[in-house]
């Protein structure tokens, strides 16, 4: 027996076990850290060892510096942004992936991490009731698939970009509430910020059609090339769905891109009840969603789906002849369509989670969350000192205490600094507002109650 795969079987036994107790108990751990910048550093030594150290003291050092030290984002009284939670299935994939440690760079590389990709996509695919003709892939975050949609619609709209650069004047669209990584993603691929169109929304933060129309009719009369709308279903702040038939109309009429950001919000895409809030998806030629916010996957899990793999593939598709292998029809060379070269083996914690909750299961989760988010909602809405202050179509809510900016952020830095809830915030119309988001696979309805109680009390009578 190798010393390292002794070593490996001895503390791994010990990590599995702290996991374990870990995911039952995690209610034991306070969410946010109370931890000063700087004191992790000043904890640890300024230089590596010189001789090895072993994972017994390694893993001590974890349980007792590491961990006091984070922000636990797979706490079930996370509820803060959107959370990310992983499940023991898709850890345990993790762990398995890390072993093989394959590198999906084309089918050769690794034929099982290519074709689990394929296939496990397709199934979520057909849960999510898209057309058979949508290719998947996946990618870390949504903002870099977000960022390979963009990059597609500008193929479609100057293919000769990849030889000669990008025209001047192309322009994008999306939602004064689309997820800051659009913007972002404009000044990684040279549109500009000058170049993206933030289209108001209404009363109830979705994307205003009539201004996005007359936004194109003034680019086009000026001389501009319209190439791409960012569609948001469940925007960042509230969860809001922009309305995607009438977008699409548009999108067709003016031969644009439509690319769908539904990163948190497209896993309710499996639920029956849910499905009509996504009417439309269908005809966009990209969309975002990510398992690693609500199908209870690690980091990181971006699944983008497109109807147009050809026209992405044109504009990442460069393979040097160190790269070049024997062709076949069912080989898929995953590099030729994105901007990574190396991939790692996403698809298995994936398939692990997909196979051990199956579609039901995972439903059921999902309409608990949804369930208790609305229950939330009632009761800011029967409290009189406080309001909510957008629609609740899912599994977070928007609210605010009826008093200033400064009361509503003492409320929320009480109840995060107890440690045993951590809640997050925005600005809408002008005004600093509270979320709560639920995401957790542990959260119960006890959790969802105690925090409103917490909220309440904390709160000015």
């Amino acid at each position: 027996m190798s010393k390292y795969a002794d070593d490996f079987r001895r503390a791994g036994r010990e990590a599995v076990d702290w996991v374990a107790d870990y995911l039952e108990n995690a209610r034991q751990y306070p969410v946010l850290p109370k931890i000063k910048p700087g004191e992790l550093i000043d904890a640890l030594p300024a230089s590596a060892p010189e001789k090895g150290e072993s994972l017994e003291a390694i893993l001590k050092d974890f349980r007792e510096l590491i961990v006091p030290a984070t922000t636990l984002w797979n706490h079930p009284r996370f509820m803060a942004y959107f959370p990310s939670a992983s499940s023991p299935p898709a850890i345990l994939a993790e762990m398995l992936a890390a072993a093989l440690n394959t590198n999906a760079i084309h089918w050769k590389t690794s034929p099982a991490s290519t074709e689990l990709e394929q296939v496990a996509l397709g199934w979520l695919r057909q849960w999510m009731g898209l057309p058979e003709e949508f290719f998947g892939i996946i990618f870390d975050t949504a903002s870099i698939s977000s960022m390979h949609a963009i990059a597609a619609a500008r193929e479609m709209a100057d293919p000769e970009a990849r030889e000669n650069g990008m025209r001047p004047g192309m322009v994008l669209y999306a939602s004064d509430q689309a997820h800051s990584s659009i913007e972002k993603d404009s000044i990684a691929l040279g549109i500009g910020r000058r170049n993206l169109r933030k289209i108001e929304s209404d009363s109830e933060f979705r994307m205003r059609t009539d201004l996005l129309e007359a936004a194109i009719e003034r680019d086009l009369a000026a001389g501009k090339r319209p190439f791409c709308i960012v569609a948001t279903v469940g925007t960042t702040s509230t969860t809001s769905f922009d309305p995607l038939p009438r977008i699409a109309d548009i999108a067709e009429r003016y031969g644009l891109w439509l690319h769908v950001d539904a990163a948190y919000a497209g896993a309710a895409m499996i639920v029956p009840e849910l499905r009509p809030l996504f009417d439309g998806i269908e005809r966009a030629h990209s969309l975002v969603t990510n398992a690693h916010k609500w199908m209870f996957m690690p980091m990181d899990v971006s699944m983008f789906f497109t109807r147009r793999p050809d026209i992405l593939r044109r504009a990442f598709s460069l393979v040097p002849e160190y790269l070049r292998t024997a062709e076949h029809p069912r080989a898929v060379n995953l590099m030729e369509y994105a901007v990574p070269l190396g991939r790692r083996f996403r698809s298995l914690k994936l398939w692990f989670a997909l196979r051990y909750f199956g579609r039901e299961g995972m439903i059921e989760v999902l309409r608990s969350h949804v369930r208790w988010a609305a229950e939330f909602a009632s009761w800011v809405d029967a409290d009189p000192r406080f309001e909510r202050v957008a629609p609740a179509p899912l599994s977070a809510v928007c609210f605010r205490f009826k008093g200033t900016d400064e009361e509503n952020k003492a409320i929320i830095d009480c109840v995060n600094a107890t440690g045993k809830f951590f809640l997050s915030h925005t600005v809408l119309n002008g005004k600093f507002v509270a979320r709560l988001a639920i995401g957790n696979l542990y959260t119960t309805r006890q959790d969802v109650e105690e925090a409103w109680e917490l909220i309440r009390s904390t709160a000015p009578r």
